[in-house]
């Protein structure tokens, strides 16, 4: 079965893109989870990238190609950013170590946010079939997920044992 493509919208620029709606999670971290925020004001760009730890190049490349949307602007017309939208980056910028390809994330934000939005007895309730589509996919990402760090151990296992081969042979 064909998976429909997901929501577009139009952002103040004209660029179109995925709506960055429903992915969840908590921007309650940068990358190695030791900064909290409270979900107060939305961030500016500068702002987001520090948090993410995300370049200002890369936040606005993953904006043109439709992976984020900046969810409001300010009255000067400067995009802010919401947690939903940081919490997205986050899972963007966790996909793209693990080999990730940008259309793969895509496709895993839009079953994500397909999923998140999927409310039952609504006329827009996904049909049996396409949910478990969606379903299907978000688990062959979270199977291929796992079968890279597992490879990752298994390299940095290797890496251990070649440092611990030069330690023994220093002096």
């Amino acid at each position: 079965m064909v998976i429909p493509a997901s929501s577009t919208t139009s952002d103040r620029s004209g660029r179109n893109g995925t709506t960055s709606g429903p992915v969840t999670g908590t921007a309650s971290g940068t990358a190695s989870g030791t900064a909290s925020r409270s979900a107060a004001r939305p961030l500016q760009i500068g702002e987001v990238a520090v948090l993410t730890e995300l370049p200002l190049r890369t936040i606005r490349q993953y904006e043109d190609c439709g992976l984020v949307v900046p969810s409001t602007a300010s009255e000067g017309g400067f995009p802010l950013y919401t947690d939903a939208d940081v919490a997205r980056l986050m899972v963007i910028r966790r996909m793209k170590p693990l080999g990730f390809t940008l259309d793969e994330t895509r496709d895993l934000l839009s079953a994500v946010d397909r999923l998140a939005a999927d409310v039952p007895d609504t006329p827009g309730e996904l049909d049996p079939p396409t949910r478990g589509a969606l379903v299907a996919l978000v688990r062959g990402y979270e199977q291929a997920a796992t079968e890279r760090v597992a490879e990752l151990h298994a390299q940095l296992a290797r890496a251990e044992e070649f440092a611990a081969s030069l330690r023994a042979r220093l002096p």
